[in-house]
């Protein structure tokens, strides 16, 4: 495994990040298939062996109960000074006023029931899972500043958003003397490369970190095109990410299996291989539903891309709308 540091800072993360959204009661929140504790405490126990030290969640990941699949495994699995830790905080975690969004009412709330259900004092990593457009961000970025210089967590970053908000944020931040976003978690793969116009650049030159979600594309990117696996048939946010560009995305993944024939690989290798490689890409996000999943994203840190490989995946790209966030 590779470690690199986490944007600006002294943080060493593993060059993936293990994404929990996987793990979690099927039965709890919006995401059918998921996989049960059982099922998912291998996986977590394997990608720790395989060298893997950072791992995200959120707070809504199946009612919460990602967060507490994730922190029994942690404790079982390694010492916690040894993981960063990462979760997130904005959908809706109950009923009525005040039960969702970025208030400070709410982040001082969800940082307490997220380290409840974590089993851990604090997190390395905590994040706005998207912009709040009914709370001022000075509210909410003075919240997170709070929340760290008490301890309960290290760092705070963001998510899918507006390159306009991710600079008002930063900026924001920086006139008062809060604490700044370190990190990115944006959608970055072959069939989605819209961050590549403005956020990525503007990463780069604020040095943030970027871990992008989904570099797979929800796994349409690892198969052929007419193969639809369980989770594609009940993804439903999954299916509005993907709808904009059915000819060209089909090319691209048809490119993908031709380079991955040729290289006698999995496609999941090539295609997590172009995301690596891209400039200012730090630790992609990959979900894990099987043992194979992982030992293919590991195997891609060592995949070496051509330029003409590169040429042909991102040739058939077609511009998007944004997906992901408002």
């Amino acid at each position: 495994m590779d470690y690199v540091k986490f944007g600006k800072t002294g943080l060493d993360v593993s060059r993936l990040c293990l994404g929990c959204m996987t793990f979690g009661a099927s039965d709890r929140g919006s995401h059918a298939w998921t996989l049960g504790e059982e099922a998912s405490r291998p996986l977590i126990k394997q990608a720790i062996e395989l060298g893997i030290n950072f791992l995200d969640t959120a707070n809504v990941y199946s009612d919460g109960t990602s967060e507490e699949i994730v922190g029994r495994a942690i404790r079982d699995f390694a010492r916690r000074d040894e993981i960063v830790l990462a979760t997130k905080v904005f959908n809706r975690m109950h009923p009525g006023p005040n039960g969702a969004g970025l208030s400070r009412k709410a982040i001082f709330a969800e940082i307490d029931n997220s380290l409840r259900r974590l089993g851990t004092d604090y997190v390395d990593l905590y994040q706005i899972h998207r912009w709040d457009y009914g709370t001022p961000i000075e509210e909410t970025l003075e919240a997170l500043h709070d929340v760290v210089k008490s301890g309960k967590a290290r760092y705070i970053g963001a998510s899918s958003m507006h390159a306009w908000q991710f600079a008002k944020a930063l900026y924001t931040s920086r006139l008062n003397g809060w604490t700044e976003f370190i990190s990115m978690q944006n959608h970055v793969n072959l069939l989605n490369r819209e961050e590549e116009r403005e956020m990525l650049p503007l990463c780069a030159d604020q040095a943030i970190a970027v871990m992008p979600w989904s570099p797979l594309a929800r796994g349409r990117l690892t198969r052929a095109w007419d193969e639809v696996s369980e989770r594609q048939k009940t993804d439903e946010f999954g299916k509005t990410l993907y709808a904009q560009s059915v000819e060209s995305d089909r090319r691209i993944v048809e490119q993908v299996a031709a380079i991955a024939k040729a290289r006698g690989v999995p496609q999941a290798q090539v295609a997590l291989a172009w995301v690596l490689q891209k400039p200012g890409i730090t630790s992609p996000i990959v979900g894990a539903s099987k043992s194979s999943h992982l030992t293919d994203a590991v195997a891609a840190l060592s995949l070496k891309l051509t330029p003409d490989e590169i040429t042909a995946l991102e040739a058939p790209y077609a511009p998007h709308h944004a997906v992901g966030f408002k």
